[in-house]
């Protein structure tokens, strides 16, 4: 089964240096992204060895996914607009 991949050097390529930065400066962002690759990374492996799971799991996992990379989203918005806290 084909899989899309979700990390978020795909998702917003145009936002690798906030990425960057933000990991290295920011403890929340780096939570939030350590979550989302590990639940993107269940999710996939799910979906491509095409393993029994209920409908309702894997939904609430990718809506899960969706609410983490809006809040990271938002957090490299501010950190590009110069409204970050990296003490966060």
């Amino acid at each position: 089964m084909h899989v899309d991949h979700h990390d978020l050097q795909h998702e917003f390529p145009e936002m690798q240096d906030a990425i960057a930065a933000l990991r290295h400066s920011n403890p929340m962002f780096e939570r939030l992204y350590a979550t989302y690759n590990r639940l993107t990374g269940k999710v996939e492996d799910l979906e491509e060895h095409d393993m029994p799971v209920d409908d309702f799991t894997i939904e609430d996992m990718k809506k899960h996914r969706v609410k983490l990379k809006d809040d990271l989203y938002h957090l490299m918005l501010a950190y590009r607009t110069g409204q970050h806290n990296p003490k966060s």
